[in-house]
């Protein structure tokens, strides 16, 4: 019986599966503070402080909240999740593409690789989908926000796609990570993944699965290529096209032929691989065979 190639899925999160950054829909406001401003006082402080934006963000996050009177509980966050707003497609994507994975011989693993928020992403009506959710989290005292946990910047995203090559997905696994991995033994190569995002603080992650074999993706909102065509002019994606996860839209139509052809690609190695034994095995047995009828000689 023939066996199914797994294609493992990564996607950023903010505006390239939702229409906005997450904590533009309600947290911000409920601060009583504007998009603008709060992105630029977050800037400012990272700048200020010589601070990772990532980081930046958390801490003005966990500041303003404390200064209105209104900890983050996570509990919190997670209903936050409920408020966000997605691309057209994307609440039937997955059942749609793993349905046409399942018929072409294919289990899709989906992935989250994003800087925005862990216990949103989870909470939103997307969150039982993916496998795992690598974003950044707080560390929780008393219920109550008090530090960050796991800060995601752009270039630490890269750490989590060989977690998933090598099938090492605890955040907290470094010494299994770090050891030699033959390519061999690796669940999922990266031939066999496509990445998914919008716009620079992918290109990490789009150029190393891109470099490696795989596909990268950039999705724009409609009319908006400017970043896409840069992207694609520097050579850092294999394909561009609108945020638009429907059955009839490009994507779709994108991501199976790009499937198709890992399928075939996957086959082709495994029998390379079994051909590549089978000489092994019999160069090992002429050997053996020689060695035994010089003893006997």
């Amino acid at each position: 019986m023939a066996r199914n190639t797994v294609v493992a899925i990564m996607y950023d999160f903010d505006k390239t599966l939702t229409t906005q950054d997450m904590q533009e829909y309600t947290f911000i406001p409920k601060l009583g503070m504007s998009n603008s401003e709060f992105w630029l006082r977050a800037a400012t402080l990272a700048k200020k402080e010589r601070m990772d934006n990532i980081l930046a963000y958390m801490k003005l996050m966990l500041d303003e909240s404390r200064a209105k009177n209104q900890p983050i509980h996570r509990i919190d966050l997670v209903k936050l999740g409920r408020d966000l707003q997605f691309f057209p497609g994307v609440r039937t994507w997955f059942e749609d593409i793993n349905r046409k994975g399942g018929e072409m011989g294919i289990t899709l693993e989906h992935y989250i690789i994003s800087s925005g928020l862990k216990e949103v992403i989870e909470g939103s009506l997307i969150g039982k989908e993916f496998k795992e959710i690598y974003a950044s989290e707080y560390l929780y005292e008393n219920n109550v926000a008090s530090w960050p946990k796991l800060a995601v910047n752009y270039t630490a995203k890269t750490q989590f796609l060989f977690r998933i090559n090598k099938g090492v997905l605890d955040v907290y696994e470094d010494k299994e990570l770090n050891a030699f991995t033959p390519e061999s033994n690796r669940p999922i190569p990266f031939r066999n993944m496509i990445y998914i995002g919008d716009g620079l603080t992918d290109v990490p992650c789009m150029k190393l699965v891109k470099a490696n074999g795989g596909k990268s993706i950039a999705v724009h909102k409609k009319d908006d290529l400017q970043v896409c065509k840069k992207l694609m002019k520097d050579n850092r994606i294999d394909f561009f096209t609108e945020a638009n996860y429907l059955k009839d839209g490009q994507l779709f139509s994108l991501v199976t032929t790009i499937l198709t052809k890992m399928k075939a690609d996957d086959e082709l190695a495994m029998m390379h691989g079994n051909m590549l034994r089978q000489a092994n095995e019999e160069e090992t047995e002429k050997e053996s065979t020689n060695l035994t009828k010089g003893h006997q000689d």
